[in-house]
């Protein structure tokens, strides 16, 4: 019977297999055996089965660390998670990255990961800006997963640019899944390493601010408030 999972599941399945330039509510509903105007008694439109097609994605990613690990630590945890549910339907990026998220189900993820920063110490204004930077890294790291292993290819220029080469020859040695993978840990590593930094440097900066605005009688004045 028709419905709004199946709906999802089905988009889903045909952009997996024929990528998301394939993806038309026409061509959907002929994958499901109905006409067009039937999808409409499900959903409401296009923008209503992309949302269907980002919450059976987001349901692939786990965000249960969030509750009993700190910050860094969970973010690994969940950043994982994110790029194999992606690494799985590599199709699907270019279409949810173009398209303004409403899904109650990635809103809720996005929210675990956000409260979860701000538990941590960071400053409202800069939780966008880190979840974006992370987010960033892991939809450029579930492509790398699927890519070809060697996208590089200096066949009859390794004169010109040795070094290069060299990296290259030593890099593709071992299996594709295995540089992937190598590439992922280093630089989820060093993104985490500098958000922890960078949040040091946040927070000494507050600090400072506190200690220089101070009341008329030695108090700290709170930032951006009159002192009680």
């Amino acid at each position: 019977m028709l419905s709004a999972d199946l709906i999802a599941r089905e988009a889903l399945a045909l952009i997996d297999a024929e990528g998301a330039d394939a993806f038309s509510l026409p061509r959907l509903a002929a994958r499901l055996g109905v006409k067009t105007a039937s999808l409409y008694n499900h959903l409401d439109g296009r923008a209503e089965v992309i949302e269907g097609v980002r919450r059976l994605i987001v349901e692939e990613m786990d965000v249960s660390a969030f509750d009993t690990l700190p910050w860094p630590d969970a973010l690994a945890a969940w950043a994982r998670s994110y790029r194999d549910a992606f690494a799985g339907h590599p199709h699907s990026i270019d279409l949810l990255a173009t398209t303004t998220i409403s899904s109650p189900a990635t809103l809720s993820m996005y929210e675990a990961v956000v409260t979860a920063l701000a538990r941590g110490g960071w400053p409202q204004d800069r939780l966008v800006a880190a979840l974006t930077s992370v987010e960033s890294f892991l939809l450029g790291s579930a492509l790398d997963l699927v890519a070809p292993p060697l996208m590089i290819d200096p066949a009859g220029h390794a004169p010109r640019v040795p070094v290069l080469a060299a990296a290259l020859e030593s890099a593709v040695g071992g299996s594709k899944a295995g540089r992937a993978e190598e590439a992922f840990g280093a630089g989820l590593d060093a993104l985490i390493r500098g958000l922890v930094a960078q949040l040091a440097d946040i927070q000494a900066e507050y600090g400072e601010e506190r200690a220089e605005c101070t009341c008329t009688d030695g108090r700290a004045e709170p930032a951006g408030g009159q002192a009680e």
